[in-house]
């Protein structure tokens, strides 16, 4: 009879999901910008971490490291999700935005559209930077580039945002300046 495999990994798999299962769930929503997609990316993600733990465990973070997954996987799944999905979403949120006719809502909705409008590079520093509270040297870590790069790309990302959600004067209200 062979001895039973060390419960050791499995109880600090468990304990690292207990930890950090809320800020991956955030990150997935923030990159995706729908519930379903991002509980799935998740899933995905912590498979990945569970199939490699001893290595993922031996990083110098950890948490880096499965964002890095979440990040890697949300990349094909944006692109996808953005042409099949968020026309859905944000078609189903204006009409409950409609519904409450709350300005807040209205906000939330004109961001998160200009938001998913930004190339992926800066939307993936932008939510990490400031969806997720992240220092420069963390959101590098957890892209594998230079902190450089994530200050351009968030600058970038925030300069673009700021144009396109600037207020019409006399207006009071945040429009698409391009007219979208």
């Amino acid at each position: 009879m062979e001895p039973d495999p060390d419960p050791a990994p499995a109880e600090r798999f468990h304990a690292f999901v207990d930890r950090h299962l809320a800020e991956l769930g955030r990150l997935a929503y923030l990159l995706t910008g729908d519930r379903d997609a991002a509980d799935d990316l998740v899933a995905d993600a912590l498979l990945a971490a569970w199939r490699r733990w001893e290595r993922v465990s031996s990083a110098d973070s950890p948490p880096a490291y499965v964002r890095g997954i979440v990040v890697k996987l949300a990349g094909s799944r944006i692109r996808r999700l953005v042409r099949e999905r968020s026309r859905l979403v944000l078609l189903r949120a204006d009409a409950q935005a409609i519904a409450t006719d709350g300005p807040d809502t209205s906000a939330v909705l004109d961001l998160r559209r200009e938001l998913m409008k930004l190339p992926r590079g800066q939307r993936i520093c932008l939510v990490l930077r400031h969806g997720l509270g992240l220092s420069e040297a963390e959101t590098a870590a957890t892209l594998g580039v230079s902190v450089g790069t994530v200050k351009s790309q968030t600058s970038k990302a925030s300069a673009n945002l700021r144009r396109r959600m600037a207020p019409v004067p006399g207006d009071g209200r945040s429009v698409n300046r391009r007219g979208r």
